[in-house]
């Protein structure tokens, strides 16, 4: 399972493409997008928060790198350009979400809902749970409740979820 399915299209305007090292700065972006609500009461001079947040990219991308052998680093382009990045791991026994982030612009329409239904209908077809970790916090939970994840184990900080492959039907 070494690359993406093609079971079901991304929808109009959407493509998935590997991120590189020129995508650094971009990438950077949408990580710092995902921390504004949590860092929005911290008074910091703008050079600072820049330079924390520079330094929390960094060290999550290098364990992303470091942890998950295998993952496919996407960038999630809406007309050509960046408006997301899609982490998956694909495993002999899961699919992990390792990381999902759009920019708040391309929030709430219904992209990152057509994203993780094609990943569900590749790890149907292949009979293979999908899993994730999320903050406890997070407002994409409910999405994720809605696609039929469940908690697999409590992590504290961070809940391990689990979507379990659709059931195949019974050969007659």
């Amino acid at each position: 399972m070494a690359g993406a399915s093609p079971l079901s299209p991304l929808p109009v305007g959407v493509a998935l493409r590997p991120a590189g090292d020129a995508d650094r700065e971009v990438l950077l972006r949408i990580y710092a997008s995902t921390r504004e609500q949590e860092l929005a009461v911290v008074d910091w001079p703008a050079e600072t928060m820049q330079s924390f947040l520079r330094q929390q990219f960094e060290a999550q991308d290098h364990h992303y790198r470091q942890h998950y052998h295998g993952t496919r680093f996407d960038l999630i382009l809406l007309d050509g350009e960046p408006v997301g990045r899609l982490y998956v791991a694909r495993w002999a026994a899961e699919i992990r979400i390792v990381d999902i982030a759009l920019l708040p612009e391309a929030r709430g329409h219904g992209l990152g809902t057509a994203l993780l239904a094609r990943l569900l209908a590749e790890a149907d077809a292949a009979h293979l749970p999908v899993t994730i970790h999320v903050e406890r916090e997070n407002p994409a939970r409910r999405l994720y409740a809605r696609l039929g994840f469940r908690l697999a184990e409590d992590k504290g900080v961070y809940l391990f979820l689990e979507r379990p492959p659709a059931a195949q039907p019974t050969p007659p």
